[in-house]
Parts: C-alpha cells; structure tokens; sequence
C-alpha cells in the first residue's frame, strides 16, 4: 500500500468533518491513539496540560480514538467527545475513530508505522508519534510514556522554534 505523505492524509474530525492534515502544516504534533475505558486514560489530562504549555509555540495535539485493543473505546464519536470535554476538559484536536493496525488500519497509521526508524504496530492505547513543522516523524513513544515526561518534552522542546 502506498502511503501520502503526512499533510495530505485524510482525516474525518470527530464531529464528522473531513479534512487534511494540512491544516497542521508549520506544527509540532503529538499524535495519540487514544481510548476512554484504559488503565492509561488518565494521560488525556497530561496531553491536555502539554497541549497547554506549548500551543503558543506552535504545538498540537492530534487524538485519534481507537477501538482496537481491548475494545477500551467501545463508545460513539459524540461520546468519545462528550467524555474527553466533561472528565478531561480536553481543548486539543479529537479525530473520528480510526484502526490504527492490521488490515484495516487507516492511512495515517499506515504512514506514522513504516516510518524508517519508527517501524512497527501500535501495540497498545496512549501509543504517541511526534512530527516536526516540517511534517518529518522523529520520535515515537509508547503507551507508558506519560505526556508530561523529561523524556517526550524534551524531544518535543528541540523540536519547536524557539520560546
């Protein structure tokens, strides 16, 4: 399968709206597949706080919720809205719900997962991928990483523009 190149991946808004990732060109982005029902939903307030500290300097966070581990987001797209705003007060971007592995995996996930370096399924919920202004994948953290980490804001600091 031939994947785009990462701005002109199609994505459908979790209200339903279809879309590039276009509209991030120029952005650091944290991409997450998420999942309201998992042990690690409790990183949706660190990426909230990260989104936070960093979205003046150009820094977004993309969560893209995903029913494939565990069926832990078993819930609609409204409801997947309705429970990021309510228990996490979430202000980032959220995406339809997408299969972030196997044969149906969606063609971002398709893009982020053969990235040289970066190969490799997602194996969990929370599993993070950071993308340079220039739309380059540079770094990949799974499930355990908490968003708030030395290790993820260090590599996301080098590679925003300068405070």
């Amino acid at each position: 399968m031939e994947t785009k190149p990462l701005y002109a991946v199609e994505v459908t808004t979790i209200d339903g709206r279809q879309t590039t990732l276009a509209d991030f060109a120029g952005k650091a982005l944290l991409i997450v597949n998420t999942a309201s029902e998992c042990g690690y939903t409790p990183q949706y307030a660190g990426l909230q706080e990260l989104y936070g500290r960093y979205k003046a300097r150009g820094f977004e966070v993309l969560a893209f919720p995903s029913n494939d581990f565990g069926a832990q987001e078993p819930g609609s797209n409204p409801e997947v809205q309705a429970f990021c705003e309510r228990q996490y007060r979430t202000t980032f971007p959220l995406f339809a719900k997408v299969t972030v592995k196997g044969a149906s995996q969606h063609p971002l996930y398709a893009l982020l997962t053969r990235t040289p370096g970066l190969e490799g399924e997602v194996q969990w919920n929370f599993g993070k991928f950071l993308v340079t202004p220039e739309g380059r994948v540079v770094a990949r953290f799974d499930s355990d990483v908490e968003p708030t980490s030395a290790e993820l804001t260090g590599k996301l600091e080098s590679v925003l523009p300068r405070a």
